[in-house]
């Protein structure tokens, strides 16, 4: 699946995505639902690597806000393009304090990437049907925001 990290196309994902505690192996970096990061929360410290949550709007953030410097990256789903969730998670981890790597995986779309850079998001997975170098454009595109943002939270009339 094609990764764009701090604006730069990346070839290899350092994360390995297990949504089943059968599946857990005893090493490497893991990806997984904060359902069975909550379930698994010993074997998964134990194991040797990093490990980071997937949250989606469904799930209640209370957990990961209180071990946010736990998380060397935590991946957001946007399960449909109309599921506007995501950026709202987003803009409460970063008002909380997060700095690791804040990814969108699902169905993040073109059109969306500036809104979601200035919500926080600094990671971005696509599937490959979907997926194309002119996404790097769409950072791009907008070049004048009046609104504040997680990068910068003041208006554009204090800017400047």
């Amino acid at each position: 699946m094609p990764l764009l990290i701090d604006r730069k196309p990346v070839a290899e994902d350092r994360w390995q995505l297990v949504e089943e505690a059968e599946n857990l192996p005893a090493e490497g970096d893991l990806l997984v639902p904060l359902a069975l990061y909550l379930e698994q929360k010993d074997a998964l410290t134990a194991q040797a690597g990093e490990i980071a949550v997937r949250v989606n709007g469904d799930d209640d953030l209370t957990p990961v806000l209180e071990q946010l410097d736990s998380f060397p990256m935590i991946a957001v789903e946007f399960p449909a393009f109309r599921d506007g969730r995501g950026f709202s998670l987003a803009r409460i981890l970063r008002r909380a304090g997060f700095k690791g790597e804040l990814r969108a995986v699902g169905q993040p779309a073109r059109d969306q990437l500036g809104y979601m850079e200035r919500c926080g998001f600094n990671a971005y997975q696509f599937s490959e049907e979907v997926y194309s170098d002119d996404f790097l454009k769409a950072f791009e595109e907008i070049s004048v925001r009046y609104q504040g943002s997680a990068d910068d939270p003041r208006p554009i009339y204090l800017q400047g």
